[in-house]
């Protein structure tokens, strides 16, 4: 497949999700970039608006009007940050948890399309979906995620079992390729000098 051809079936699979995200907020009154706060809220916890930003890639003013919009619809509400007196950070409320819930559903089209693939096809398409983050990630094109491939807890090709090679030590559980996060809430970063190694670990041929 050329580059050409990825990025038209990238771009056909984007206008549905795209789609999607659209009807679901419209039907919460909401717009998709205070879908997507709610979603991330719910996923990280307590955040600044500043690592918001950082985190869906929207500009300052973007944030603060999705943000103030959230604030008097009451789906969030503003606290201080205990470690910083000085900043505040945003929580949600019971309203904006429930519509962050929505907010992650995926498309029915998509979750259907997906079980229609053999398992070994669905593990290669999430590794290579990480391999491509991951590129993007390095070269700086879009915000860090917080992925089982830059995690502390995470042992690639610690089993000899093909269907579940990898390790989580926070959860003590044995994973396939297709289980592989791309953000994890329990994620913690792993030290600067591991992550060529542990890139390396994983990228190799089993």
């Amino acid at each position: 497949m050329t580059h050409s051809q990825t990025m038209e079936a990238l771009s056909r699979i984007g206008t549905l999700l795209r789609s999607f995200a659209w009807q679901q907020a419209e039907a919460a009154g909401l717009t998709p970039t205070q879908a997507q706060i709610l979603a991330r809220l719910a996923a990280r916890g307590p955040s600044r608006t500043g690592t918001l930003a950082a985190d869906l890639g929207v500009t300052q003013p973007t944030i603060s009007d999705a943000v103030a919009a959230l604030l008097r619809k009451g789906h969030v509400v503003r606290a201080p940050d205990p470690e910083d007196g000085r900043a505040v950070l945003l929580r949600l409320t019971s309203s904006g948890r429930q519509e962050a819930e929505a907010a992650i559903t995926p498309p029915p089209a998509i979750v259907a399309a997906l079980e229609t693939l053999p398992a070994a096809d669905r593990d290669a398409l999430q590794r290579g979906l990480v391999s491509l983050i991951r590129a993007l990630q390095v070269a700086r094109a879009i915000p860090v995620q917080r992925m089982c491939v830059t995690c502390a807890h995470f042992r690639p090709h610690a089993h000899d079992d093909a269907a579940r090679p990898h390790h989580c030590a926070f959860v003590d559980a044995a994973f396939g390729d297709a289980a592989l996060r791309i953000d994890c809430g329990d994620h913690e970063d792993a030290a600067e000098d591991d992550l060529a190694p542990l890139w390396a670990r994983f990228s190799k041929v089993a």
